[in-house]
């Protein structure tokens, strides 16, 4: 109504977007039209997409109307447990938002701010809520979610298996000096041919080497950067399970 647009101009607008594309999936046919506006009928994606182009709306508003919690995205991927080591859903821009209740203490450069309240519950809260409560700050720029997998013990005990690390793609700069302590150093989320890796990083000429912590018992593997490794971005934070919840399930 606002857009002044009669039922035959969303059919034939939803003709062009589906010429356009090569695919009749896009087209919406007049009576599927009245169905979903008047029956509560859900689109298909396609016609979910063409909607949103003839309508000038945001797909994650509308997929809001369905029933589809869009900002909780990496929050319900915690709730499938991974062996190895990966990047999550990417952080919406709108979704960072300061929380009201925040319990994480301010980032400081180059130190880890690990929380021991968050990841026992990470599954069951809004990624935003992670994003600000790792960093104990706002962004402008959104940041990416990755999550150590349950069988990557490279970098424990700074970061067990399940923790879930705040990433900063702006920070792919391989750091020479700078730290005091193993905690204080960079950590980098990385991605290789065969996977994402967790590490202290090192340059070495034209090779990357990316250093596991000394209680792991592996050893450092040497990457010829960029061909076969790229630096996803610098770990800024990250919340873990507390050890005694862990302990006290071993124990059920």
């Amino acid at each position: 109504m606002r857009l002044n647009l009669r039922y035959r101009d969303v059919v034939l607008a939803s003709h062009e977007i589906a010429k356009k594309h090569g695919n009749d999936e896009f087209t919406i046919a007049l009576s599927r039209l009245a169905d979903i506006e008047n029956k509560g009928t859900a689109p298909s994606i396609f016609r979910l997409y063409s909607l949103c182009a003839i309508y000038r709306l945001e797909i994650p508003q509308v997929l809001g109307w369905y029933g589809i919690p869009i900002d909780r995205l990496s929050a319900d991927s915690l709730l499938c447990k991974q062996p190895a080591t990966h990047l999550l859903p990417s952080v919406a821009r709108a979704a960072m938002t300061k929380p009201s209740n925040q319990n994480a203490s301010p980032h400081r450069e180059s130190v880890l701010n690990t929380t021991g309240k968050a990841s026992h519950s990470a599954s069951s809260v809004p990624q935003s809520w992670l994003a600000t409560s790792m960093l104990g700050t706002t962004r402008k720029k959104p940041l990416r979610l990755g999550m150590i997998g349950d069988q990557d013990e490279s970098m424990s005990p700074i970061l067990p298996p399940g923790s879930v690390v705040m990433i900063d793609e702006t920070r792919k700069r391989i750091a020479k000096s700078g730290w005091r302590t193993e905690l204080d150093r960079p950590i980098y989320f990385l991605e290789t041919r065969e996977g994402y890796l967790c590490r202290w990083c090192m340059m070495e000429g034209d090779e990357l080497i990316a250093i596991p912590h000394p209680s792991s018992s592996q050893l450092p593997q040497r990457f010829r950067y960029p061909v076969e490794i790229e630096v996803v971005g610098e770990v800024m934070g990250v919340t873990m399970q507390r050890p005694l919840a862990r302990q006290s399930r071993i124990r059920s």
